[in-house]
This record gives C-alpha cells, structure tokens and sequence, in this order.
C-alpha cells in the first residue's frame, strides 16, 4: 500500500518512519519540513527513511524537521528498529543499520506479549579530535575549548559520535535552565567556529556515575531527549573525569543508560514506543505536490 508512514518516540523524541520507495512523492527538504510541522503537517522531531544497502541489515537516512540530513540519531535508530519490527521488515530482534555516521548494531528488548519496549544500541566510536568535527578550532591538546555564546565565556569539550557535538558542562551542584538552552543553544549551533553548525549539550555531573543535560539538536532546536547526544555528554563527562561508566543521562524526557569503554566505544539502553501508523491522505498528498 502507498504512502504508508508510522511514527514512534524515544523518551519523547517523536520520528516519523517510512519507505521512500513506497511513496508517490519524492521526500525533498520542503516536502520534509511540511510533514514534520506540527500544525501543518504529522509533526515530528524528524524522518526516520528505510533505504538499501549492501554494508548491513537495512540502510537509514534521517532528515531533520529544517529538511536537513543528520548523519545518526540515537532515539531515531530504536524507534527505526521497532518500526522495522513491527511492520515485519524483519523478524530478527538483532541485526545491522547503516547510516552516514556509521555501522550501528541494534537488539530490540520485548516484553511479555511479543512488543517492543526498548533497544540496546552499540552507537560506534567517539572521537575527541577536533578533525573529525566541523569546528575550526584545532587544538587537540585542548580537552576543554573556549567560546562565547549569548554574552557568557563558556568551555566546550567537541565530541563527534557519528555526528557532531558541543558539551558545555556547569559546575557540580549548579543547574543549567531552560532559559540558559534558548540563549545558548542556537548560537553554539551556528557559531562562526562550527561553519556546518553542531549539536549542543548543557550538561552537569548529579553523581559518580551520572549526569543530567539540555539538549538543542542541529536543525530541530530543543529536544526533550537525544540518544547522540546522550553518548557525546556521556563520553566527554568520562573523558573529563566527572563520571565513570556505565553512565546514567538525564534528560527531560528520561533516562538513558550509556556505557563507556576505555576506547570509547558506546552502547546506549532505552526505551521506546511506538504512536501511531497511518497513510498520508490524497488531499495531502495532492498539496504536497
């Protein structure tokens, strides 16, 4: 059947799933924008679109709801593979994902009737080397880099975990608010130091082994939750020396538990849900074009 879409959500990081090859319309970044729009559209935090590949399982490209492509998305990859489940694209609990931020390994969690409630995903490799970033700083000795955003001096530690990110942290026992990620949050993101913007993380350490953050994702602002982003906050709070894996990250929407081996190398724990399936109407489909 056309124009078929499901949608899911990682501690409310909502994504809409689909096949590309099965719609009567090209997903261009317009098209991209009006379905994500929550007024106009399904709304969603971004796309999560099936694809072929020969380097795994299946093959995932994920849009942001600007109409920009994201290298890798933590949430997005467990709500793509319950969606991979649920629609019977596969019946393996395990199995491969591509993307353009790497090769992840995917193993669905069920409960007592056969559904989905969560997924461990081995996330890839973090890198702290200011090459691998879209940053024009390089200063590798550096673990914490200088920046200004929204009036403040602020230090960053650049993380790349498939994409790229900018981990702020706050002293141990203070906060970071809401206002603090509407200020800083879309001027890290297109700061003139990051030309292809970044991913941002207000964080701070709640204990030995876990630490809490804000999250403003690269082309979709503020997030209640980022499975990227909690392994990049993770990682850097590991690299620092404020935590010890496996490291408990909370965010508004809950919690994710990401564990940090010496190399670097992430698994992220969490849950996911799915929403709602459907198919786009005619009428809609008709305004797309």
């Amino acid at each position: 059947m056309k124009n078929q879409f499901y949608k899911g959500h990682g501690l409310g990081n909502d994504y809409i799933a689909l096949d590309p090859s099965q719609l009567s319309f090209k997903l261009t970044p317009r098209i991209i924008r009006t379905i994500c729009d929550r007024n106009w559209g399904i709304g969603s935090d971004g796309i999560l679109a099936l694809h072929q590949t020969p380097k795994a399982d299946f093959g995932l490209r994920i849009y942001n709801p600007d109409g920009t492509e994201a290298e890798k998305s933590g949430n997005g990859l467990r709500i793509f593979g319950n969606y991979l489940y649920a629609t019977r694209k596969t019946k393996k609990r395990a199995f491969t994902v591509h993307t353009k931020g790497g090769l992840v390994h995917i193993h669905l969690d069920m409960n007592g009737k056969g559904h989905v409630i969560g997924a461990t995903v081995e996330m890839g490799h973090a890198s702290f080397q200011p090459i691998a970033l879209p940053c024009t700083l390089r200063v590798p000795e550096l673990i914490q880099q200088p920046v200004k955003a929204a009036g403040q001096s602020l230090r960053f530690v650049g993380v790349s975990v498939g994409n790229p990110h900018c981990v702020v942290f706050h002293e141990k026992g203070k906060t970071w608010t809401r206002d603090d990620l509407l200020e800083i949050g879309p001027e890290l993101e297109n700061h003139t130091i990051f030309p292809k913007r970044i991913n941002v993380q207000l964080a701070v350490p709640i204990g030995p082994k876990a630490i809490s953050i804000l999250i403003w994702e690269r082309g979709a602002g503020e997030t209640q939750a980022s499975g990227s982003s909690a392994c990049a906050a993770a990682s850097a709070a590991v690299r620092l020396g404020l935590v010890k894996s496996p490291v408990t990250v909370k965010a508004p929407g809950g919690k994710l538990e990401i564990s940090v081996d010496p190399q670097y190398d992430l698994t992220m724990k969490g849950p996911v849900a799915e929403v709602a399936r459907g198919t786009f109407s005619e009428a809609f489909v008709q305004n797309l074009r």
